[in-house]
């Protein structure tokens, strides 16, 4: 599947909600939330008046002209917030094209981004049970602290960078 990364533009910022809902974990068996969740002010943190902060970045993903998943970062008081200088990362792939690589390139290109603009660690939350689990590990994320349900995890763009390669194929940097 051919699919491309770049920055998302002020006029998509809206999409940012869509994509929050689509990051919000459903074990299996368990009744999705109404959309209307991203409402909360706990959820709101990651996407209110975004783009109005030197610290606010995403990056989109698509497909044939579709946006299909999306990374963004910020310097938040979120569930993933060790600090007042790193920023916190939401990301989502639609449902229909997880498995692909999709989220591996936007965490990958999003973490060079980061890196470039000077910061030197990113953080997020995830639960534990989440598949993401397993890419984040792989892209060089540790768990720095952990509850019943979730993990905090950063990781150290100073020394993470080093193990990025270049990928010919889809003309990105990945792990």
């Amino acid at each position: 599947m051919n699919y491309s990364i770049r920055e998302m533009r002020k006029e998509e910022y809206s999409l940012l909600g869509d994509f929050l809902y689509e990051a919000i974990y459903i074990p299996d068996g368990t009744a999705a939330p109404p959309k209307s969740v991203i409402a909360c002010p706990e959820l709101q943190v990651y996407i209110a008046d975004f783009g109005n902060s030197k610290h606010d970045k995403a990056l989109i993903a698509e497909v044939d002209g579709n946006i299909v998943g999306a990374i963004w970062a910020r310097i938040m008081n979120d569930y993933g917030h060790i600090d007042d200088n790193t920023p916190s990362l939401a990301m989502s792939v639609l449902k229909a094209y997880r498995g692909m690589g999709i989220g591996t390139s936007l965490l990958t290109q999003m973490m060079s981004t980061e890196k470039a603009a000077g910061y030197a660690k990113l953080s997020l939350s995830v639960q534990k049970d989440n598949y993401a689990v397993k890419l984040y590990r792989k892209a060089g994320f540790i768990a720095v602290k952990e509850t019943d349900e979730e993990y905090i995890m950063i990781v150290n763009l100073n020394s993470i960078y080093k193990t990025i390669v270049f990928d010919y194929k889809n003309g990105l940097p990945r792990l």
